[in-house]
């Protein structure tokens, strides 16, 4: 046993240095269970809200490196039986929204956007954005766009609550403004497509989720606010996105980069346990970096490489197995903590373990 763990450790140390380069380590969160009915009024001002803690400060989305947030995000989360609870709390001067109708592509104005990936494969994967109105857009991602994944916009958070608060006004640039508040409660039984067979996660079960902001500057107009356009091009400044676990690059799709949330079944406010980093997370990790070299090489080359050498770099998976055809490829590796497992990843992204 103790050989097993000191081969782990230095697997997650070796693991740690060379995905690091590329990939901010991915932040984590503890949700506590809890047993009290909540109003959901987007204050955050019921007890078990008070007693959740708050995330760390949201970042750029590139990473602590790039300029910090000019306002502060944070958020807080929540579970009992039926629902995951978010609460998000956003600092701002001048709130602004005017999309008022639901799937309307609300990122084209400041907004709150949740991702979820509950088995973590990375395909049907959910995303969830928010308005100051309150105004939804819902949508399942078959998986990533460069997978060539498409957008489900007919699919529905059925039985979705939320509520904003505001502590300022809408549409006001005569004011300065303090914050915007959203509250959140997200059935579980929405979150798959076996519907309501699904079932609350298991404690200490650990999901993939992330959180940006989406943040424009903006100008007084005639009748509210306006994207500041930049003279020298003409167009609105580029938006800013900042986001609770940075992604190492502009793109939120791509879900192997998001953090995690552990679920805890100890009543919030009554107790606390440490986040316990899966093992197994660092196969995924390796596995993917051999999942970039192959997609790399077929597009230079146009053929997929039979062994780690032909991809030009030395794997830290003790062991790595490659199935390779014309058009497809499979990769897999065992498992740490199951050694009758393993993990495998195919040529368009999907990584499970069986």
């Amino acid at each position: 046993m103790k050989k097993i763990l000191t081969g782990m450790l230095v697997l997650m140390l070796s693991f740690q240095e060379s995905y690091a380069q590329a990939v901010p380590n991915p932040r984590n969160y503890l949700a506590y269970f809890v047993t009290d009915q909540l109003i959901v009024d987007g204050k955050l001002t019921d007890s078990s809200w008070e007693q959740a803690p708050w995330s760390e400060p949201f970042l750029d989305i590139q990473g602590p490196d790039f300029p910090k947030p000019r306002q502060l995000t944070r958020m807080k989360m929540l579970w009992d039986e039926a629902f995951l609870y978010i609460g998000v709390r956003l600092e701002e001067n001048h709130i602004w929204a005017t999309y008022t109708e639901r799937e309307s592509v609300i990122f084209h104005e400041n907004d709150i956007e949740v991702f979820l990936d509950p088995d973590g494969d990375t395909h049907h994967y959910y995303e969830l954005e928010i308005n100051a109105l309150g105004t939804v857009w819902d949508l399942m991602l078959t998986r990533p766009y460069r997978d060539g994944g498409k957008p489900i916009n007919g699919w529905n958070i059925n039985d979705f609550r939320h509520a904003i608060h505001l502590e300022g006004t809408l549409n006001d640039p005569t004011d300065e403004d303090d914050f915007w508040s959203i509250e959140m409660a997200i059935p579980w039984k929405s979150l798959s497509q076996s519907g309501p067979n699904f079932r609350a996660p298991q404690s200490g079960n650990q999901w993939k989720i992330n959180f940006s902001r989406v943040q424009w500057q903006i100008e007084a107009d005639g009748s509210g606010y306006q994207k500041k356009i930049n003279p020298e091009t003409g167009k609105p400044f580029p938006e800013d996105n900042w986001v609770w676990s940075p992604m190492g690059l502009v793109n939120m799709h791509l879900p192997d980069r998001w953090g995690l949330v552990q679920f805890s079944d100890i009543p919030v406010g009554t107790g606390t346990e440490p986040f316990v980093p899966n093992p197994d997370e660092l196969v995924k990790r390796a596995l993917r970096e051999l999942y970039e070299a192959q997609r790399k090489l077929y597009a230079e080359q146009g053929h997929y490489s039979t062994h780690p050498e032909g991809l030009k770099r030395t794997s830290e998976l003790e062991k790595v197995f490659f199935e390779v055809s014309d058009t497809r490829f499979k990769l897999s590796s065992p498992s740490l903590v199951n050694k009758d497992q393993r993990w495998y990843i195919t040529e368009d992204g999907r990584i499970w373990k069986e």
